[in-house]
């Protein structure tokens, strides 16, 4: 099973408008072979399962992040995201608070001086046939959110696909 790289779906709640907006933007599409799943419960089969390397690199990350006097998540928020039973707009989902939450997406992101970021969690249906597309969007708002993501896209592309590949190797989506 591959993960499939591919346009942002123009169901998203993220929009055409915030894609025009947006300095970086990828999405990525794996099929969704459990169609039973709510969406929190989709988000938590890829972002709820992170590999080691990868929370190690979150936390040194965000301890980094916080020397700036930025807002980054918790080593709690990563080690262990709690799922609850609710969500709503503003709620705390993993360690991003939510911006938009429906039956069938969650977007989901953190604003900072040096960028603001999204990252949506989407169940489509095609026909007969269901998949998960997650999709980022980054804006920056200065030199220092270029800088930042030219040094984190690679790891982000790497990290999402493999969430991605490892949910549906382990038949949890």
């Amino acid at each position: 099973m591959h993960v499939v790289e591919c346009e942002l779906p123009p169901v998203s709640a993220l929009g055409k408008d915030e894609i025009s907006k947006a300095y970086f933007h990828d999405s990525y599409r794996v099929p969704l072979t459990r169609p039973g799943l709510t969406i929190v419960e989709i988000f938590f089969a890829l972002f709820g399962h992170s590999p080691r390397w990868m929370k190690a690199l979150l936390i040194t990350r965000n301890a980094i992040a916080r020397c700036f006097g930025l807002e980054a998540p918790t080593v709690a928020e990563i080690l262990k995201p709690a799922m609850r039973a609710s969500y709503s707009v503003g709620d705390k989902i993993g360690p991003w608070p939510i911006f938009f939450i429906g039956d069938n997406e969650i977007v989901a992101g953190r604003n900072n001086r040096h960028l603001d970021f999204r990252l949506s969690v989407l169940r489509l249906r095609d026909n007969d046939a269901e998949s998960v597309v997650v999709s980022t969007i980054c804006s920056v708002h200065n030199l220092s959110g270029k800088i930042y993501l030219f040094f984190i896209v690679p790891f982000h592309r790497t990290g999402v696909q493999s969430l991605l590949a490892n949910a549906v190797a382990a038949k949890r989506l």
